[in-house]
């Protein structure tokens, strides 16, 4: 192990030497032959815990930071830890924290601002103390600030406490010292992979390399565009697609490490050139620093107000920033504004370095004993270990609980993270369009941990979810991260289980719901990606929860627990609008039919919702028809009767009105309660347009009634049905030249040249119009593009498919076909050929089109032209 710099306080563990600064790397001979395998710089003290989990400590000892008697310039080992076997150490000013291997963190030294995490504001502590407030939460990290102190929990919660004048603590305590570890409530839900600590200022990093900053600002060195205290953490928004993997803090700057590149970004105070920018100037927002690009850093390091940096291809370390104590190692006490070479092997780099040829350390490759949990099928192995009535204790439950739906990462035997969910190896991917979750995998994985034989688990998982996980969403997460929950927390079996619905599965979706605008949006997007199977099962699920509710409500609630039952019904039909809309937006992730209620029809009365659906506005209440998506073919065709037989009775009893008026106001005109069709066979066309033309659009409303002239029949629904055929029949006849017979079809289309009225057109639509209206069956021949342009949905391909199949499949191969001959295989130029009127026309899709061919190249535009041909407006 080498060191240089201040060493006037025995700091650097070289013993009695002379020399107060050391300018170059000095071996340190009393770790020879001990692995350190972590260390910590205070300002004048440093800690060493060794591969065996020992700890040693030298330098000044005025407030007790070394954790035994008196100051040290040989590191000694605290006798205090004998007992724990420590995995990680970290300083502050002149304070020092020490994790053991079960998750217990120790602290002692200087304590006026609650820095220890004693629950109280001792000055000096001398020997290590158990912060006993997190001894029923298991910590994987602690970091250490000047006057604060981080820990990171195995659960993924993010734990703060001491100074707090500048926000470090991002609790937003107006500047309050915290004497006790508090959880940033803010930060709940993200799965972190490292937290760090400045002068003043704390930084916190995803596994997919978000990076969250808060504290002292004044310098820039939260990288946040701003020179403001932040009491809050915020996301650092331009570092997002940098694939961020470590962060380092000095004083007043920062330094983060990217995944792929090895770049290394720096910001905050540079007055004395520790950015590495070669300049003295501040920095605001993260800036590359351009003399380490090209080569691939796998380690970075901040003194308090100098960098260093590791580049193992080619074995050197680079240091830049203030050099008066010789903490550059470049045998000089200059201060460097760029890049400099301290020469030496090197491995480890913490302003004191390791020497270790046979284990190259990569700060990008994260510690196994550092990482928060992993959902794996070795912790839920010890999940399941758990002896009933003896389960861990409810705080820890409530962060594995949590971790079950966030932190979804493992460990490969090739020493590379990957998202065990993705598709991709490469977790860093997750945007706003991509999740990177693999959904299938995540069921398997809870359905493993949720097992009917152990409903103990079942119980306190399902409690913790209810209590602390689902109420505590925000409706506006921090980071894309927390979002994975919306696409995981569906997959538990829990929320499937009927009594769990009006606690767990109805409350995520009212979660849902109450998301912001942009979150929502991106929980769209990732929705859209999912495969058919998951979204159906998502759509499924609540289509369940609706079917049990309204079952409830067929048997009968108490007065008391209709409007609740009522919000939960309005929620579970809202959240499958939500899906509804995705659904259509991404072009049928699955068939629209897939979200009919078919049960709806025994369950409700369908007319009954519709009426209380029209008077909405004077009765408010949740009603079915307000969501129409869900109601099938036979629903549909009662909420359609229901409205005529509303709509024709409203226009009768106007017209009775009118007409009892007109007895005493002879301006009136009494008018028929009725729209009667006098038609003669031999002229139906002519006398129904006659007729139709004088009538004005509210007699379109009023019962129809139709008499054949000559017959004394009268109308009670026969006639009326007769008509419509007739009719119908007559107004299709190619004698019109209005519509085009397909014979490989058997379907119609609009005729390209016709010599009919646009009134004749407008008459078939008021014919249909009325033929449904007055609940008769017409028969018409035209495919599913016809009502698609009515729902103003474009065709597709495969809407010309089913009217002219070989023209659809002809365009198909056109645009499937990838060879070079081309030209020579088509042969087709920019022309159509079509008969009208028994002449066979050859029509131009553009102008000269006759001496245009179709190439490989054009093919598509052509594909277009033929289509739009024949789908235009």
């Amino acid at each position: 192990m080498f060191c240089w710099g201040n060493a006037s306080y025995g700091q650097l563990g070289l013993g009695g030497i002379d020399e107060e600064i050391v300018v170059e790397p000095r071996k340190c001979e009393f770790f020879h032959g001990k692995q350190v395998c972590d260390m910590g710089c205070g300002r004048r003290h440093t800690a060493f815990m060794l591969q065996d989990g020992t700890v040693y400590t030298c330098g000044c000892n005025d407030l007790g930071q070394l954790g035994h008697e008196r100051s040290r310039k040989k590191p000694e080992q605290v006798v205090a830890l004998d007992a724990q076997f420590i995995l990680a150490v970290s300083c502050g000013e002149a304070h020092t924290m020490a994790l053991n291997d079960k998750g217990l963190v120790f602290s002692w030294g200087f304590g006026s601002d609650g820095q220890l995490g004693l629950n109280n504001f001792e000055e000096c502590v001398r020997v290590p103390r158990n912060i006993k407030s997190l001894s029923d939460v298991q910590i994987a990290q602690v970091a250490c600030g000047f006057w604060h102190s981080l820990a990171l929990s195995k659960g993924g919660q993010v734990y703060s406490w001491g100074q707090n004048r500048y926000g470090q603590l991002g609790l937003g305590l107006n500047g309050q010292s915290v004497s006790t570890p508090q959880p940033i409530q803010s930060l709940q839900g993200i799965p972190f992979a490292q937290i760090t600590a400045g002068g003043a200022h704390s930084f916190a990093l995803t596994l997919s390399g978000a990076v969250f900053g808060w504290g002292c600002n004044k310098f820039g060195q939260l990288g946040l565009n701003d020179m403001n205290d932040h009491h809050y953490p915020s996301l650092l928004k331009s570092l997002r697609s940098q694939k961020v993997v470590y962060v380092s803090c000095g004083e007043d700057h920062t330094a983060a490490l990217t995944k792929l590149s090895g770049g290394v970004f720096t910001f905050g105070a540079g007055g004395y050139g520790q950015l590495g920018h070669n300049s003295t100037n501040h920095e605001i927002n993260p800036r590359k620093v351009f003399e380490l690009m090209g080569n691939v850093v796998t380690q970075i390091a901040c003194g308090r107000q100098h960098t260093l940096a590791f580049t193992p291809s080619s074995g050197k370390i680079d240091s830049f920033g203030l050099g008066g104590n010789g903490q550059l190692g470049t045998r000089s006490t200059c201060n460097r504004k760029s890049p400099a070479l301290i020469k030496g092997p090197w491995i480890l780099t913490f302003s004191y370095f390791l020497q270790d040829f046979e284990n190259l350390n990569d700060v990008r490759i994260q510690d196994l004993q550092r990482k928060i949990y992993v959902l794996n099928e070795d912790l839920i192995q010890k999940w399941l270990s758990y002896l009933p009535g003896r389960l861990p204790p409810e705080k820890l439950l409530i962060e594995m609980c949590i971790l079950m739906c966030f932190l979804l990462y493992t460990y490969c035997v090739t020493n590379e993270y990957y998202f065990i969910f993705s598709s991709q190896p490469d977790h860093y991917n997750t945007s706003s369009k991509c999740s990177g979750l693999d959904v299938n995998m995540a069921r398997i994985l809870l359905h493993r941990l949720i097992q009917r034989d152990r409903p103990e688990i079942a119980q306190q998982i399902a409690a913790s979810l209810e209590k602390h996980l689902i109420p505590c969403l925000s409706s506006s997460p921090p980071d894309i991260e927390v979002l994975r929950l919306y696409l995981i927390l569906p997959e538990c079996p829990l929320l499937t289980e009927q009594e769990n619905y009006g606690t767990l599965t109805i409350p995520f979706a009212r979660s849902v719901i109450e998301l912001k605008e942009a979150p929502l949006k991106v929980l769209g997007n990732w929705w859209a990606t999912l495969e058919p199977s998951v979204f159906q099962r998502l759509v499924e699920l609540y289509k369940n929860v609706v079917v049990y509710l309204l079952q409830i409500f067929r048997v009968g609630v108490p007065s008391l627990e209709h409007k609740i039952l009522r919000r939960f019904l309005d929620t579970s039909l809202r959240f499958l609008e939500l899906l509804h809309m995705v659904n259509e937006k991404a072009g049928q992730i699955i068939h629209y039919d897939k979200f009919y209620i078919h049960e709806l029809n025994d369950l409700i009365d369908i007319r009954g919702d519709y009426v209380a659906w029209v008077q909405r506005k004077m009765y408010p209440t949740v009603t079915l028809c307000k969501y129409p998506f869900v109601f099938d073919a036979l629903a549909k065709t009662t909420l359609l009767q229901t409205d005529a037989v509303m709509q024709m009775q409203l226009a009768v009893d106007q017209a009775e009105v009118q007409n009892y008026s007109s007895m005493f106001f002879p301006a009136l005109e009494s008018v028929l309660p009725c729209l009667i069709l006098i038609v003669r066979r031999e002229n139906i066309v002519g006398d129904t347009m006659e007729v139709l033309r004088k009538s004005k659009n509210v007699d379109y409303k009023k019962p129809l009634k139709v008499v054949f002239l000559g017959e004394e029949a009268v109308d009670a629904g026969g006639v009326r049905k007769e008509f419509f055929l007739l009719i119908m029949k007559e107004l299709l006849d190619p004698k019109y030249g209005m519509f085009r017979y397909y014979e490989d079809s058997r379907l119609i289309w609009f005729s390209h040249k016709t010599f009919e009225d646009i009134d004749l057109f407008n008459l078939i639509g008021v014919i249909c119009g009325l033929a449904i209206y007055n609940l008769t069956i017409v028969e018409l021949h035209f495919p599913v593009a016809l009502y698609k342009k009515l729902l103003k949905k474009k065709p597709t391909l495969d809407d010309l498919k089913e009217l002219m199949p070989d023209v659809g499949r002809g365009l198909q191969q056109l645009l499937d076909y990838t060879e070079d001959d081309f030209e020579e295989t088509f042969c087709l130029n920019f022309t159509i050929t079509e008969e009208n009127y028994g002449a066979t026309e050859v029509l131009e899709l553009v102008p000269s089109g006759g001496e245009m061919n179709v190439t490989k190249s054009n093919r598509r535009f052509c594909a277009c032209l033929i289509f739009y041909f024949f789908f235009a407006e």
